[in-house]
């Protein structure tokens, strides 16, 4: 078990890691999760929401003696950079009252803007230089703090989006450094080449000697595209290849996290990136305007998962986030947007090739898991953005009747036996879930 601690230290000494894991408790946030657990009637939800709330920060997160946080994602050794931010949203509510809490939330952001400078094309990266990882892979860069190097938009965004959130909860800007800004000038660059990806790019990654997992054809540079303004996207959120270069649902995130630094531009310290701010996201709008919607003959226009500027798009959805599903709980529309509402009908029916209905439940699966497996996180997506309350109850229902009594959620479980499931240690959805029950508690929808 890794435990996440933070000392200062002694003036001109450097805190050794025995004194920074002492020194942190966490307690304010600690009493006031307690208390909260104490109302929730049902003793396993108790139990669950308990379990699940504290998983990152008893099982996956470590102060180091910089003060930066790594941060595992569960049961793989290292850090995914959408992981990491995730798996702290639910800690925020609590830094304005709790030092340590603050302390993790900074220090994992350092964390991220170091990680970025390194290499913005990173999935996942090692605690220390130590070279562990896909070493197998064939790519065009390599560097020992990589343990995976899977281009995919939203790695960038999520530090973006949890810098933003960590502000606006605490009023306290100061996230925005030198480290920030390193890292800001490498997301640029990357957004920027990457809408030309064919004239600019030197990107490539295929996994040749790992068949079984699929990996960018054409030599490692994907399928073809033409230019449509949107940012080229080698990987998914699960970590799967792209069909086709352009996925939609994390060019509509890069367009959340871009409105934001554009409108807070002066303070926040990046006036002079707010010009090329607006020209890179003006692009990716333009290019959704032009390629995110297609007609379906059954639900009408919806939004597309996949396209590549030259005709082709994939009708799916899949349980990772950003996912089409997601879009309001990411903040680029309203639940009750139309065609995000068509969208909707078509996730949870039989025509998304990865919805699964079975004896135990239906849900959002995804190609990275076997055939019949629902993942927790799309069934949470399902509840955080619905605004059903029956919806919201039957999807809370299976939540905690698909845990495999273990009481944490997991990765997918096969809809006629949760008791089959992957990852037993999956930080990600444990979070989601203790913001789900937060949201029916808040709602009135469980005692």
């Amino acid at each position: 078990m890794l435990e996440c601690g933070y000392n200062s230290g002694r003036k001109g000494e450097s805190p050794s890691a025995a004194e920074l894991k002492q020194k942190s408790s966490y307690q304010v946030m600690r009493n006031q999760v307690s208390l909260f657990a104490k109302s929730l009637q049902d003793g396993k939800v108790r139990q669950m929401f308990e379990k699940c709330f504290f998983s990152t920060l008893d099982t996956a997160s470590e102060m180091l003696e910089d003060g930066s946080v790594f941060m595992l994602t569960g049961d793989i050794p290292a850090m995914w950079l959408r992981d990491s931010s995730v798996q702290v949203m639910e800690y925020l509510p609590y830094a304005n009252g709790d030092g340590d809490v603050k302390r993790l939330i900074r220090g994992l952001l350092k964390r991220q803007f170091f990680y970025i400078t390194i290499d913005p094309y990173a999935n996942a990266f090692n605690r220390d230089d130590n070279g562990r990882g896909h070493k197998d892979d064939v790519t065009d860069f390599d560097s020992p703090w990589v343990w995976e190097r899977k281009f995919e938009i939203d790695s960038l965004c999520y530090p973006l989006w949890l810098a933003q959130k960590y502000a606006e909860t605490t009023g306290d800007y100061t996230v925005y450094d030198e480290g920030f800004r390193l890292a800001l000038s490498r997301i640029l660059d990357t957004f920027e080449t990457e809408q030309f990806h064919n004239e600019r790019s030197e990107y490539i990654h295929s996994r040749p000697l790992y068949p079984q997992f699929p990996s960018l054809p054409n030599g490692g540079k994907g399928t073809p595209v033409a230019y449509t303004g949107l940012i080229w996207n080698g990987y998914r959120p699960s970590d799967d290849v792209c069909n086709y270069g352009y996925l939609i649902p994390s060019n509509m995130f890069a367009t959340v996290v871009m409105d934001w630094l554009e409108e807070h531009s002066g303070q926040i310290g990046i006036s002079f990136e707010r010009e090329r701010i607006g020209r890179i996201n003006d692009r990716v709008k333009e290019g959704l305007k032009k390629f995110a919607v297609a007609e379906h003959p059954e639900f009408g226009k919806i939004y597309v998962y996949e396209t590549d500027g030259l005709g082709h798009c994939n009708f799916m959805d899949d349980a990772n986030v950003p996912s089409l599903l997601s879009l309001p709980y990411l903040g680029y529309c309203e639940k009750n947007d139309p065609i995000y509402l068509n969208t909707r009908k078509f996730i949870l029916s039989k025509h998304n090739p990865y919805f699964y209905s079975g004896a135990a439940a239906c849900g959002v699966g995804s190609p990275h898991t076997p055939e019949n497996y629902i993942w927790h996180i799309g069934i949470l997506m399902q509840l955080l953005t619905s605004s059903d309350a029956e919806e919201r109850k039957r999807c809370f229902q299976t939540l905690v009747s698909t845990d495999a009594n273990t009481f944490v959620m997991h990765e997918g479980f096969h809809c006629d036996d949760p008791a089959e499931f992957t990852r037993p240690w999956f930080c990600w959805a444990n979070t989601l879930f203790a913001l789900a029950v937060k949201v029916m508690k808040s709602e009135g929808e469980i005692l």
